[in-house]
């Protein structure tokens, strides 16, 4: 891929999540300027009939503008990285991460009105991060680090410790993630060999300076102090055992 190829892929990729940043605020926008109150129509409500909606549309749906901005970057970083670094799978990842978390929250959830795009951002991060490990990726592991580490309270996201959010949704998009990697583990292209990676079988007179076995001999007439000739070496005795 040339660099100006690279740019355009990237650019591409960023469209996608900076689309559905700007539709998520718009959708929070209105609902703050009309007094709406979204959650309780649009959010999955587990083992209800009226909450299967909540499935398609909870991660549109945000509590608070606190709750928007910290999920806002998230989105923004671990959408275009799949999109960027897994083409082929990103559709498949993408849907999955969207729907598996809202799904499990709608059958094991507590009975409440589960909203936000958390669940979809846990699998996405999941993915990154198991992505590196299953297939020694490391830019997947360092992307999926940095937004970890950047929004610490995520370690503690799956642990039913907040009052008011949604850790079922948090974890079951952390299990979502895993399945993910795991299923994808051999997907992509292989992972680049180096020159010092690779052992080609080559003929008694190939020369690979980074191969140690091979010895190149001395020019003829060449020698040093000290240096035995073959024949000295055929004057010695036999070897005492």
């Amino acid at each position: 891929m040339t660099v100006s190829s690279s740019k355009r892929t990237f650019a591409h990729s960023l469209l996608i999540p900076l689309l559905l940043l700007a539709t998520i605020w718009i959708i929070h926008t209105l609902q703050w300027a009309m007094g709406w109150h979204l959650g309780a129509t649009f959010g999955v409500y587990p083992r209800t009939f009226s909450g299967l909606m909540g499935i398609l549309t909870a991660p549109l749906i945000h509590g608070s503008w606190e709750h928007l901005a910290s999920n806002s970057l998230p989105l923004v970083a671990l959408t275009a990285s799949v999109l960027y670094l897994h083409r082929k799978e990103s559709t498949i990842i993408l849907i999955f991460a969207w729907l598996a978390p809202s799904i499990w929250v709608w059958v094991a959830g507590r009975p409440s009105y589960h909203i936000g795009a958390s669940g979809m951002l846990y699998a996405l991060a999941f993915f990154l991060f198991f992505t590196g490990v299953f297939r020694k990726d490391r830019l997947s592991l360092t992307i999926a680090l940095i937004v970890v580490l950047f929004h610490g309270s995520w370690i503690w996201g799956v642990l039913p410790i907040q009052e008011g959010v949604s850790w079922e949704g948090h974890l079951f998009g952390a299990i979502a993630g895993i399945i993910l990697a795991f299923y994808f583990r051999k997907a992509g292209p292989p992972k680049k060999k180096y020159s010092w990676e690779l052992h080609p079988e080559s003929s008694d007179d190939a020369i690979e300076p980074w191969n140690y076995q091979h010895i190149i001999p001395p020019p003829e007439g060449f020698s040093y102090p000290g240096m035995k000739s073959p024949d000295s070496e055929n004057e010695k005795g036999p070897a005492e055992e």
